[in-house]
């Protein structure tokens, strides 16, 4: 069949990757994608959010299912705008309703599913430029440190921990009186902080029936030593390795049975991936957000990790038979590390000329922000290539990816030298 995949970054190079080794793929589209999409299936030059465009590609190109990567489309609707449209109603989106993506678009949303649902999660409340001084007060009634979220979509950069109340009650006026994250900040939810060992947990349903896909741990600091700005995540382990039966069991009868169970009972459409962000405190999990599409660069580990055919789970899904599917797993450990741009996550320069790309060995380089310039591959973004690797364990799957990296070269290139130093 024909597919077509949206995004641009690494996870849609990995879905890629992935999906042209199924039998059933027969040609794939990647919009917009990235110069290493461009290597092995067909770029469209089309933003994922303009659904009219997509609408008349699909139709013209006789696209058999829609892969989505990003939340941007998901939150905006994209699974309804296809199943209210006759011409596009018997074409798959493998992705939640826009109900669904709410999960994600609003941070409150998501607390009132949890504590509706009996899910564990951080006590918690939210507001807005009319009662930032209300704000300002349920502060004072938290211990350090205090958790500022922007409640809409902020590219994984509007989450504020703040350690001096005085700091934390500017910054709260910063983000809803002086609009920090523009419109996403409209609304903030301030949350009680939670200490303990982050973890994510994937899982992709039908609506109906589930499967829990390898756990991952991502690194989300700039600096070495978990310090500095938040980015969109430096690198990432599969599995994670102080994840035992006992955790797994609690976390799936807890959270996430529970969470498919309310799907139902809310009559929310869902059929794609719940990416649970949980943080283990004293081996109980507890969850720190949703996300509703797979999470980046987590899937650069966990994709690899699956020896089951990806166009065949989507399959599945879009047909409600994901319970007899059976799923398989590498029982080797994955690692990917984030190159960046140097300044990223703030200012930065693109179009640096990538150099070493045809040295790499024994690893998988997934491009995220990068483009083609003639014959040469270009960085285009903050977060420009991951480099996976395979190993007994994460410290040799890890050494692998330095190895290669240091193959590689652009102006200014930098990545974070400790992932998995927690682990150790």
């Amino acid at each position: 069949m024909t597919i077509l995949l949206l995004g641009s970054g690494g996870r849609e190079h990995a879905f890629a990757w992935k999906m042209i080794q199924s039998p059933l793929c027969e040609k794939l589209f990647v919009a917009p994608g990235n110069a290493g999409t461009a290597a092995i299936a067909t770029n469209v030059a089309m933003p994922p959010t303009d659904f009219d465009a997509i609408k008349a590609f699909v139709i013209q190109e006789n696209v058999k299912m829609v892969v989505v990567g990003p939340e941007d489309p998901l939150v905006k609707g994209i699974y309804d705008y296809f199943k209210n449209d006759e011409s596009l109603q018997h074409i798959p989106v493998i992705g939640p309703s826009k109900l669904g993506a709410q999960l994600e678009g609003s941070k409150e949303f998501a607390k009132e599913f949890l504590i509706k649902h009996n899910i564990p999660t951080a006590a918690y409340d939210s507001f807005t430029a009319e009662t930032v001084e209300k704000g300002c007060e349920f502060l004072e009634t938290l211990q350090p440190p205090y958790v500022l979220k922007a409640d809409g979509l902020a590219a994984g950069k509007g989450v504020l921990i703040i350690q001096d109340l005085e700091e934390a009650k500017t910054e709260l006026r910063n983000m809803l009186v002086h609009e920090k994250f523009g419109a996403a900040s409209s609304k903030v939810v301030i949350e009680e902080f939670l200490d303990g060992i982050e973890l994510s947990c994937f899982v992709l349903t039908d609506g109906k029936s589930y499967k829990i896909l390898p756990t991952a741990k991502d690194y989300k600091r700039i600096g070495e030593g978990d310090t500095g700005l938040n980015t969109g995540g430096m690198g990432a382990v599969s599995p994670v390795p102080y994840v035992d039966a006992v955790l797994m069991e609690k976390i799936e009868t807890r959270i996430v049975k529970p969470t498919i169970e309310g799907f139902q009972k809310d009559g929310i459409e869902y059929k794609g991936f719940v990416f649970i962000g949980l943080i283990n405190v004293k081996n109980e999990p507890i969850v720190i957000e949703y996300n509703v599409r797979m999470g980046d660069p987590e899937t650069e580990v966990v994709v690899p990790r699956l020896k089951s055919d990806l166009v065949e789970l989507f399959q599945s899904v879009a047909d409600q038979k994901l319970d007899t599917f059976e799923l398989e797993v590498d029982p080797r450990s994955a690692t990917t590390i984030m190159v960046v741009s140097g300044g990223y996550p703030e200012d930065f320069e693109k179009g640096k000329v990538i150099t070493g790309l045809e040295n790499i060995t024994d690893s998988i380089v997934f491009h995220a922000g990068t483009k083609l310039d003639g014959d040469n591959v270009v960085s285009n973004g903050g977060r420009v290539l991951t480099v996976t690797s395979y190993g007994d364990d994460f410290q040799q799957a890890i050494k692998k990816s330095y190895q290669n990296i240091d193959k590689l070269n652009f102006d200014k290139m930098y990545f974070r030298k400790d992932i998995g130093f927690d682990l150790l």
